[in-house]
């Protein structure tokens, strides 16, 4: 079992800054990949951001130039810079990562984090 702890998230203005941050916590497993995941209340979660063991990272268009990924392989641990706010960013921030354990790869979530951009 893999556990993610989400911090980071809060209120601020548009075109303000956030950086949130993604633990990740367990015994006997690597990560394969971690990511950033969105969603908005009755609308389907969305990939933000994602960035692999061998740090290649794909973003969603609307966040291009604005967001950036990153990870600390020897803390098991992900950051989502986030640049230039608007008030349609606002939302549950989810951590999601794929790990591989002795019985298999896996795939794990936290708990969320709320990102809420005022105009």
């Amino acid at each position: 079992q893999v556990q993610l702890v989400e911090s980071g998230g809060g209120l601020v203005q548009a075109g303000g800054s956030l950086r949130l941050s993604c633990v990740a916590s367990g015994r006997a497993f690597s990560i394969n990949d971690m990511g950033w995941y969105r969603q908005v209340s009755g609308k389907q979660r969305e990939l933000v951001a994602r960035i692999t063991s061998g740090s290649r990272t794909n973003y969603a268009d609307s966040v291009k130039g604005r967001f950036t990924i990153s990870r600390d392989i020897s803390k098991n641990t992900a950051f989502l810079e986030m640049n230039s706010l608007k008030p349609e960013d606002t939302a549950v921030y989810y951590c999601r990562t794929t790990v591989t354990e002795n019985y298999g790869t896996n795939l794990y979530w936290g708990q969320g984090t709320q990102v809420t951009v005022s105009s």
